[in-house]
């Protein structure tokens, strides 16, 4: 059952991650931004969602162990 939890939770992570970058890139480009240059923004908004949620969970595990 914990696998599945898991799978799950981070399936929704990826998700959120990715959703939030393509907002990132599309609001980059209506600001007149390039597409290189908004598909840098956007990299940089999943790999900072992504990070976040790393941190989060390590410090979630080390207060529930």
């Amino acid at each position: 059952m914990t696998v599945a939890v898991v799978i799950l939770a981070t399936a929704l992570v990826f998700v959120v991650a990715l959703l939030a970058a393509a907002g990132v890139g599309k609001l980059a480009r209506m600001d007149g931004a390039t597409y290189p240059a908004a598909l840098t923004r956007a990299a940089a908004a999943f790999t900072t969602i992504i990070t976040l949620a790393a941190t989060v969970t390590a410090a979630l595990a080390a207060l529930l162990t």
